[in-house]
């Protein structure tokens, strides 16, 4: 990477992105101050050519005029940081939340820093913990003039000419070949950020379904119980396989039609510890999925799939665990039917 107008930016949240965003800045020439209630990741991003700082106010009083400040914060804490840096702040300053923060929180913040002259960016940052080496996909809302002043900052953090092959016979934003664009006014990089983490969710279902029928493809070579509470395995002899899950991951990454960055994180995985005994199975979310569909339900848009790998996720956390025993308990009532034990 290397750029041909350096900026400065200070960085609210040194966690493993905010942390490998500030790296990639300063590799790229920018210079960034940093800010974080942990003093140790401070320290650390100190021996790497960035200027650490005690406080928000000391790290406000350490930017140049005018200032862009970055927050990548959990969206649980970023109103309350936003609510203390507002006052530091100056006319024309910046502040731009690349969290995950809800897109229509996005809306009303914008309005409120507008009321003192400082423009409101949200930035919609995908990358994980490899972004440092890959760069980070960037998905932006604010007014076009600022995007522009910030256009130096964004190129830097993003991922560039990846070797990606460019889609035949596209013509759109020169940026989102590069791996940033900014999609529309405030909110609406948190938009579309939420609706790809939307996508992610469904991905990701459809990934770990699709091994897990592989998984249970031997059950014809079980011995199977035989009797009223249990439906029988129709034709045995057909699911008679016991396949290598690292093997299968491993050959859908060349040449799949479902080749991706997910089957390669899958296949890590499963290289690793074929069992996966290491994980409980409890799936968190963060936000992101339940907010695309809400605004599936609110556009009257059907989304099923996205839907129902949201309600897996829940049911990953046992929150279905009352249901279950409702339908046992109905099943008993009109049939006498008696739970089997595992």
């Amino acid at each position: 990477m290397t750029t041909a107008t350096p900026m400065q930016l200070g960085m609210v949240g040194l966690g493993r992105m905010g942390s490998n965003i500030v790296r990639r800045l300063v590799n790229d020439g920018h210079s960034c101050v940093v800010y974080d209630v942990n003093a140790k990741a401070v320290a650390a991003l100190e021996g790497e050519r960035a200027h650490g700082t005690a406080s928000l106010r000391e790290m406000v009083n350490e930017l140049t005029t005018p200032r862009a400040i970055w927050l990548m914060l959990p969206a649980a804490i970023t109103q309350s940081t936003l609510d203390e840096l507002s006052s530091y702040l100056e006319p024309d300053d910046v502040v731009i939340d690349g969290g995950n923060s809800f897109y229509q929180d996005d809306v009303e913040r914008a309005r409120q820093f507008v009321q003192h002259g400082v423009h409101y960016v949200d930035c919609g940052t995908s990358g994980g913990v490899w972004g440092l080496e890959r760069g980070y996909s960037l998905m932006i809302g604010g007014e076009d003039e600022v995007i522009t002043r910030l256009d130096p900052l964004f190129k830097s953090i993003a991922p560039g000419d990846d070797g990606t092959m460019p889609t035949p016979g596209r013509a759109g934003s020169a940026s989102a070949a590069k791996g940033y664009l900014h999609c529309g006014p405030s909110g609406a990089g948190h938009f579309v950020k939420m609706v790809h983490n939307g996508i992610e969710y469904g991905m990701m279902g459809a990934i770990a379904e699709g091994l897990n029928i592989l998984k249970h493809a031997n059950v014809g070579k079980l011995r199977a119980d035989a009797d009223a509470e249990t439906s029988p395995v129709q034709n045995p002899e057909f699911y008679a396989y016991d396949f290598d899950l690292a093997d299968v991951a491993e050959v859908w990454r060349h040449g799949s039609v479902i080749s991706s960055w997910l089957v390669d994180l899958t296949a890590q995985a499963l290289a690793r510890s074929p069992e996966l005994n290491e994980y409980s199975g409890r799936v968190s979310d963060s936000g992101e999925g339940r907010w695309t569909v809400e605004a599936a339900i609110n556009e009257t848009v059907p989304a099923p799939v996205i839907s129902a790998a949201l309600w897996q996720r829940y049911e990953s956390r046992g929150t279905g665990e009352f249901t279950a025993k409702v339908l046992s308990a109905m099943r008993a009532g009109f049939g006498g039917h008696v739970e089997k034990t595992l």
